[in-house]
């Protein structure tokens, strides 16, 4: 029995290194920009790996008052392919913490 107690202890070990390597690697995550572009590159919606908005630039050009509407749905445009690409690599980052583990639910 005594094997069984020293197998678990190293196995919780394993474990506070990979949390903190997770811990790690979502913090970092939080410090990379990811941008989306709409418009031929008129809008521009910057997002972090947090997925939070921190930028959006307009060209002079799409700036309408006779059509607000198009600004809108470029701006929803950008920002939504900001946030897939953030999804995307946030997927892929946490992804190897879980890989082969079969754990629904998890990234």
């Amino acid at each position: 029995m005594r094997g069984g107690m020293g197998n678990m202890q190293g196995m919780m070990k394993q474990m506070q290194k990979m949390q903190k390597k997770m811990a790690e690697a979502q913090e970092e995550l939080g410090t990379q920009h990811f941008e989306g572009v709409a418009g031929g590159g008129m809008v521009k919606v910057t997002v972090t790996g947090h997925r939070e908005v921190v930028g959006v630039a307009l060209d002079e050009a799409v700036v309408d008052p006779e059509d607000v509407e198009m600004l809108q749905d470029l701006i929803v445009i950008a920002t939504n392919e900001a946030l897939k690409k953030a999804e995307e690599t946030s997927n892929a980052t946490m992804g190897q913490f879980t890989k082969g583990l079969n754990l629904p639910g998890m990234f």
